[in-house]
């Protein structure tokens, strides 16, 4: 099979703060199918990085009492501790405080040019959101921003337009052949139906006086680069266009994954700027949903805001990964909640997977000195897995995973090898019986984690590191997930009623 060269992105965050549970869930979306692709032995480049312009950025510095790149330098750390912290396999970072991105970007602009054009802006914006509302939006959300509480202000400004209207037909085109696939389908044809007045031109640039820290539009120092064409760019300019030998052996990008709020900027603006270019437009787009607490929006001012560090430090990355990859819809909105999280870390981890690992490690170990004998290759259809990954449907493919699982445990229990074990004593058959039965066992166990390696790579590791060389050693069987009860109670301990 020939080896394929593919590219996968995630949207850069704003680095004015901590990194949210939403970032953490492009990194890890991103990362799924990486590490798929490349079990598949394709070659995948991986972006992730910081968007680090803007006003809400000078303000933030000011307020610390740095320079903005001073400032910047200390957030982005926080970005990058999550990625690393969650293993991401990513193979380039950006930061749009980058040189080459700066000069790249500067780039993109002159060769934009035709389309570009100076005109007055008069409307509303959000200095919370650092974006322009149109009157329709402003009257649906009542003069204030729903997001800042805020009112929206009226400003006038000469700014430089890009002509995207130019290429509303072109856009709708792309999107409705599947040649810059939208994926779910339903967010397809919303946003269809949102391109269906085609596209207005949008404002790209800012008077400095307004938009003081930015990269400096091409040849006129009073206008500063509005975050279109500065932040989007990045998924080139981090592959090294223009200058940078190699960055068309993996453009367009295979996958672009992005949350539903910002659709329309990578469905619209984006391509637009991709076809003035005349340049392919990105494959597909995976949108995902957003993640609520309880059903209720996650909120600071509520409290009920969760820190992915925080479950990563007290139950563990993987525990995590799983959660937020077959609990979490991957292309639809989800929920978390501790309770729920827990369920599934106690349940699902520890008594479903973990007893599974534990009992064949222990029983192979009793009954056969620790040699697990043959391993038969894959024996499991796994049509419904690939498909599920194909789709980008990722928490289709653990719940086949799980089917898997769930019917080895079942296995177990219906043939009751302690039980073959008490026979085998005396009877030959029944010996084989028995060896066939646990390498049976051991061969599932090794197939669920080559499925479980894209979404839970430490564990799958340790089940390759327990049963992958045909002999299990004491000092490697441990508890995969030993039962964590932080968030609700253990449903073991009894409560005492006093005496009446």
């Amino acid at each position: 099979m020939t080896k394929k060269k593919l590219y996968i992105t995630t949207a850069i965050p704003y680095a004015n703060g901590a990194p949210h549970i939403g970032n953490a869930l492009d990194y890890l979306l991103a990362d799924i199918w990486a590490r798929y692709q490349k079990q598949l032995g394709n070659e995948v480049r991986f972006q992730v990085g910081t968007d680090e312009h803007g006003n809400k950025i000078a303000q933030k510095a000011q307020e610390n009492g740095l320079s903005p790149q001073d400032y910047v330098n200390g957030t982005v750390e926080n970005f990058r501790a999550l990625m690393d912290k969650m293993h991401t396999s990513y193979t380039d970072f950006v930061r749009t405080t980058d040189s080459h991105h700066v000069g790249a970007a500067q780039y993109i602009w002159t060769q934009l040019q035709h389309y570009i054009y100076k005109n007055t802006y008069e409307g509303w914006y959000c200095q919370g959101c650092e974006a322009f509302y149109t009157e329709k939006e402003v009257a649906e959300h009542h003069g204030t921003c729903p997001d800042h509480q805020i009112p929206f202000e009226r400003i006038s400004e000469e700014n430089y337009y890009l002509r995207i209207s130019e290429f509303s037909d072109r856009i709708i085109e792309a999107i409705e052949t599947d040649r810059m696939k939208i994926v779910p389908e339903y967010r397809k044809k919303e946003f269809l139906n949102f391109l269906k007045d085609g596209l207005a031109d949008v404002s790209i640039s800012r008077p400095r006086k307004s938009l003081t820290w930015g990269i400096p539009v091409p040849g006129d120092n009073e206008q500063v680069m509005y975050v279109w064409i500065d932040a989007l760019a990045n998924y080139l300019t981090v592959i090294g266009y223009p200058d940078i030998e190699g960055w068309r052996e993996f453009w367009p990008a295979n996958i672009q994954v992005i949350g539903k709020d910002i659709l329309r900027f990578h469905a619209g603006i984006w391509p637009a700027m991709l076809l003035g270019l005349d340049l392919p437009l990105p494959k597909t787009l995976l949108v995902h949903g957003h993640i609520s607490s309880g059903g209720v929006k996650m909120s600071k001012s509520i409290g009920n805001v969760v820190d992915p560090n925080e479950i990563i430090d007290n139950y563990s990355l993987d525990a995590f990964r799983y959660y937020f990859s077959r609990h979490i819809p991957t292309q639809d909105d989800g929920d978390f909640t501790w309770e729920k999280f827990e369920n599934a870390y106690n349940n699902e981890l520890g008594n479903d997977l973990g007893n599974l690992v534990s009992r064949v490690a222990n029983m192979v170990k009793r009954y056969q000195s620790g040699v697990v004998g043959e391993i038969h290759g894959d024996e499991f259809d796994l049509h419904n897995y690939n498909k599920h990954m194909k789709e980008l449907e990722f928490n289709k493919a653990v719940d086949e995973t799980w089917v898997l699982v769930r019917a080895h445990n079942q296995y177990i229990e219906n043939v009751k090898p302690w039980e073959i074990a008490k026979l085998a004593k005396d009877n030959n058959d029944e010996e084989n019986h028995l060896a066939e039965v646990l390498s049976h066992s051991v061969s599932g166990i090794l197939q669920i984690g080559r499925m479980l390696a894209p979404f839970m790579p430490d564990t799958a590791a340790k089940i390759e590191t327990i049963f992958g060389s045909g002999v299990i050693r004491d000092e490697e069987v441990g508890i995969l997930f030993p039962k964590i009860y932080l968030k609700t109670e253990d449903p073991r301990a009894k409560k005492v009623q006093p005496q009446a």
